[in-house]
């Protein structure tokens, strides 16, 4: 249902936020993020490394910015910084 939903809003040219968290974000799957990040009306919760020495290749959304993310992307526009340190 998710997909579903992303789906439809993309294809009524209309904002979509995602949140992320993986461990492999900095890995094999920092392409995808980055193709997504320049996709139009996608928006992405700034994210972070949350534990850099141990999962060098992981990152999690910072989700108190959720509220905020999703009304820059009301507008148009990508809640920054992206990358939060």
């Amino acid at each position: 249902p998710v997909l579903m939903a992303a789906k439809a809003q993309l294809r009524n040219q209309r904002p979509v936020v995602l949140g992320v968290s993986t461990n492999d974000g900095l890995g094999i799957n920092a392409r995808n993020l980055g193709t997504l990040i320049n996709a139009k009306n996608i928006y992405f919760i700034p994210f972070y490394q949350d534990n850099p020495v141990e999962k060098p290749n992981s990152i999690t959304a910072n989700f108190e910015l959720l509220i905020p993310t999703i009304l820059k992307a009301l507008a148009g526009k990508q809640y920054q910084p992206i990358l939060l340190g």
